[in-house]
């Protein structure tokens, strides 16, 4: 699998909404104060919708209406972050935390798909001139400014100067390009496009790591 500032989670602008079906591996209906609370720790995030009478039953699974029901976590996050923008689908939030990902529907259904116990999935946005506020990131909300670009990864161990990885490849549709780093470092995440360079340093340590870097000003 391959394909993260601080400040606890801003609203990314421009977003789109999003409207993504996913297999159950257990889906909950929260009251509207609890579910506001969650969706507020997501990146770029759509305000949550309200909540449906408890008695509302699902009927069927969010992953598999959207084609993804039998994805691991990791495959999931690759395949969300992938979606064209003019393809994401309308009413769901998305939001990438160092443990889970969690999407919630417009009927506020919220499905919780664990990811890798060994890795965490951090998304970057290098950009130019224009950016935005991000903690968690959301696939299916947050879009950085060059999009379909091709871009130089190389991610190091900022305490020891190991390479983490490197890579030459392309942003997804959204802007960002998703990166599966080792847990509990301090990642120096260095990225060139057209003979700019830009970097940033993002922790990897702990359940509230940072997924979303939107801090990398080429120059």
């Amino acid at each position: 699998m391959r394909h993260g500032h601080t400040g606890k989670v801003r609203s990314c602008p421009n977003q789109s909404k999003a409207h993504i079906r996913m297999r159950t591996l257990r889906i909950l209906t929260l009251p509207s104060a609890l579910l506001a609370a969650v969706l507020l720790l997501a990146g770029c995030t759509p305000a949550p919708p309200p909540a449906p009478p408890a008695n509302q039953a699902a009927d069927a699974s969010l992953l598999a209406k959207l084609g993804l029901a039998n994805l691991d976590g990791g495959h999931l996050v690759e395949s969300l972050d992938a979606i064209p923008l003019a393809e994401r689908p309308e009413g769901v939030a998305t939001s990438i935390t160092a443990r889970e990902v969690t999407v919630t529907d417009d009927q506020g259904r919220t499905e919780e798909v664990a990811l890798p116990a060994d890795s965490i999935y951090v998304s970057a946005a290098p950009y130019l001139s224009q950016t935005h506020d991000c903690y968690y990131h959301s696939p299916t909300g947050c879009v950085g400014e060059l999009r379909n670009a091709e871009i130089d990864v190389t991610v190091t161990n900022a305490a020891t100067g190991e390479i983490v990885l490197t890579e030459s490849t392309r942003t997804f549709d959204n802007g960002f390009v998703g990166l599966w780093l080792p847990r509990d470092i301090e990642a120096r995440i260095t990225i060139t496009h057209a003979g700019k360079t830009a970097t940033s340093i993002v922790s990897t340590i702990g359940d509230d790591a940072q997924t979303c870097v939107t801090t990398l000003k080429l120059a």
